[in-house]
């Protein structure tokens, strides 16, 4: 790695602390057939993270690419929240560039936390006034690419349509993990895919309920259930005591 990669490496590991290194690694399910195997944490909490991200957010993409590469969870992290922070206050040439690079590093961004805090900073907003099918076709070949985190980008960057109150792409993506999941000869969905839908769908539900009643009372009956629990989180208990029961 560059002096410059590891001066930010170096720089990351001074908010560093014993109990950290201990609890993050359990938090992010790093052993042995959990969905963060052999993931390493340097012990660092997020604000820190992002204290670090703003202060080298001009560094060059190619050290950006090297954190990314990096084995350290927080580097990696780092390097995403230094393209959101660098998107806020990019042009439109600019706002390509990052968007473009982020999308050759999803093999990076290996963790929901890494998805969650990036995803919809870039290429939500990135896509967010690109109404158009075909420009929104990333979405769709993420949603089929085998990697689950490829899968989440998908769904988590419609949180960025969901808050300007455009959910035609939330709906569609739902609908077609749901089907695929369905397809299966033994339906299985992982977690973490179930909560990204639910979160979404309670996120549109959130600032358009009819919009989610309609969703419900097509898919309900077959959503799983993590998936429908999340949905349904912000209802009244009789009305989730209904859905449950379905």
């Amino acid at each position: 790695m560059s002096q410059l990669t590891n001066e930010i490496i170096n720089r990351l590991e001074q908010f560093s602390t014993p109990e950290k290194k201990l609890i993050l690694p359990r938090f992010f399910k790093t052993g042995k057939g959990q969905y963060g195997e052999g993931d390493q944490f340097l012990g660092v909490v997020v604000p820190y993270t992002r204290q670090v991200a703003k202060e080298y957010k001009h560094i060059p993409f190619q050290a950006m690419a090297e954190l990314l590469q990096s084995p350290w969870h927080e580097a990696r992290l780092c390097a995403l929240l230094m393209l959101v922070e660098r998107f806020k206050k990019s042009d439109e040439t600019e706002r390509k560039h990052i968007f473009d690079f982020y999308l050759t590093q999803t093999a990076h961004i290996n963790n929901w936390d890494l998805v969650d805090l990036s995803a919809p900073g870039i290429v939500g907003e990135y896509l967010k006034l690109k109404p158009e099918r075909e420009q929104r076709q990333v979405l769709y070949k993420l949603s089929d690419s085998p990697l689950l985190w490829d899968q989440r980008i998908a769904i988590v960057s419609t949180f960025t349509f969901i808050r300007n109150r455009d959910f035609i792409d939330t709906i569609i993506l739902s609908e077609r993990f749901l089907n695929r999941y369905l397809s299966l000869p033994k339906p299985t969905m992982h977690d973490l895919m179930q909560k990204a839908i639910g979160w979404m769908l309670r996120e549109m539900g959130k600032r358009d309920k009819d919009m989610l009643l309609q969703f419900l009372e097509k898919h309900a009956t077959t959503m799983p259930r993590t998936m429908l629990r999340y949905a349904i989180e912000k209802f009244s208990e009789e009305e989730r005591h209904d859905f449950m029961k379905r």
